[in-house]
């Protein structure tokens, strides 16, 4: 498996993931038109042009899937029961289409479960940045991670 045990987690650990990914303009009309998102800074660029922005906004529930996805290959791959919470998720930059966002990831937590003898939690700080280096997203995440088989 790509991803790690959960008693491969140390607290402390920072991971810099090698993916990247510019956004499109596609990726948002489509990510906002399947989750019935029909805020117009999406999806309309002449209302947008119109906002403080001056353009499109990148849906920020895409930016947040998009962080979170580019962190699974150096994580959670293959050793993970799935996500239990997210939370103090902000967005302090906004994403226009074209910027380019790497993630990065720390381990603030780890503990055993209380509930599964073959599982324990690990919380993560996931961070995004564009190509500015500007931070763009930060949530935390409570994930059920595999122990390691015998």
């Amino acid at each position: 498996m790509a991803g790690l045990w959960f008693e491969e987690f140390k607290e402390g650990m920072v991971f810099e993931h090698a993916w990247s990914r510019t956004v499109t303009e596609m990726d948002n009309v489509l990510f906002s038109s399947l989750t019935m998102n029909v805020q117009p800074l999406h999806l309309d660029a002449a209302f947008s042009a119109k906002s403080e922005y001056g353009q499109q906004l990148v849906n920020s529930i895409f930016t947040l899937g998009l962080m979170i996805g580019m962190t699974i290959n150096d994580t959670t791959l293959g050793t993970t029961m799935g996500n239990l919470g997210m939370t103090e998720t902000r967005f302090p930059k906004p994403v226009f289409h074209g910027d380019t966002l790497r993630s990065q990831s720390k381990v603030v937590s780890v503990r055993a479960s209380k509930s599964r003898p073959n599982a324990g939690i690990v919380e993560f700080e996931h961070r995004a940045f564009n190509q500015r280096g500007e931070e763009v997203a930060f949530c935390r995440r409570q994930a059920m991670m595999l122990r390691k088989p015998k």
